[in-house]
């Protein structure tokens, strides 16, 4: 008995709204590239290496009068974020080539300091840029091989049209979730490259079960088109594909809204990745497999008894 009951008719895949889904998606991924290569990401010193301090204050911090003292100080480049709470800080500082780690801290430990009583510095940590350089490298890796091996693993349990269109609904996800960095100019380190993994986990398995479903009709519906098939899946998973959008988007904008601005950029990662997870897995996925003829006969196991073979008319 199926618990989520077709209430929809709605025709996703019809020919005109393939093709202004496709132009949509092209637009986007082509202006995401763009920013990409010309105005590039604002790394953070997980990648660019650095200094990070984490400050706590016996009552609330006031960050604009923390980075004139760090500018006073000759730290101009400074980016300071609340921590969690109104009396937890981070201080983010650019490499500084050639000083005395311990001269270092006490003259930072004095700048965030002044006008206050009851600072504690709890953690100084330095990256440097060759560690930075590392971890760029290991980010984008760790993206290529996780796309590589999704595409293996679709094509296994389902075929390989299946396959390239997952894989190019994931490229297409990750892509314009990047790129929304670029073009807002907004902080990119560890923590949103862990998002746009966690993207494309979520993107997968969205697509996986909407994969199931037409899987399931181009058996159960006999006689119809591809196209017809996949638009009636695609109808019957709606409402789940909604509740679990919107239940997780609750979620993430309230770690947003409540997280800090330490965690912002994760969860902005999340959000976009999640909303352009969603139409992908309709549009860019299943469009994808339409497009490479994907029907019925590509799902059928093959026949290997030569006897049953001559049989065939």
């Amino acid at each position: 008995m199926r618990l989520i009951k077709r209430k929809t008719n709605i025709n996703f895949l019809g020919k005109s709204r393939r093709k202004i889904a496709l132009g949509i998606s092209v637009l986007v991924v082509v202006v995401s590239l763009y920013e990409l290569a010309v105005e590039g990401l604002e790394f953070g010193i997980d990648f660019t290496g650095g200094i990070l301090l984490e400050i706590g204050y016996s009552e609330p911090a006031n960050l604009e009068e923390i980075r004139i003292n760090l500018a006073g100080e000759g730290y101009d480049d400074a980016i300071v974020q609340r921590f969690g709470s109104d009396t937890d800080v981070l201080v983010r500082l650019p490499p500084q080539e050639g000083a005395n780690p311990d001269e270092l801290r006490e003259d930072l430990r004095r700048a965030v300091a002044i006008g206050t009583d009851g600072v504690d510095l709890r953690r100084v940590e330095s990256v440097s840029p060759q560690v930075g350089k590392e971890l760029t490298e290991r980010g984008g890796l760790a993206m290529i091989i996780a796309l590589m091996l999704i595409f293996v693993y679709v094509m296994i349990r389902f075929q390989w049209k299946f396959a390239a269109g997952a894989v190019a609904a994931l490229i297409h996800d990750v892509i314009v979730t990047v790129g929304f960095f670029a073009v807002f100019n907004l902080p990119f380190d560890l923590t949103v490259v862990a998002a746009v993994l966690a993207v494309i986990g979520y993107s997968l398995n969205d697509t996986v079960v909407a994969f199931d479903r037409i899987r399931e009709n181009f058996f159960k519906l006999r006689g119809v088109s591809a196209e017809e098939s996949m638009n009636t899946s695609i109808n019957e998973m709606l409402a789940r594909t909604i509740i679990t959008g919107v239940t997780t988007l609750l979620v993430l904008v309230a770690l947003l809204v409540f997280g800090g601005e330490s965690i912002a950029p994760f969860s902005i990662a999340l959000i976009v990745g999640i909303i352009v997870g969603t139409y992908s897995s309709i549009y860019t996925a299943s469009a994808t497999a339409l497009l490479l003829g994907v029907n019925a006969q590509d799902l059928l196991e093959p026949v290997k008894d030569p006897d049953l073979i001559d049989d065939l008319p």
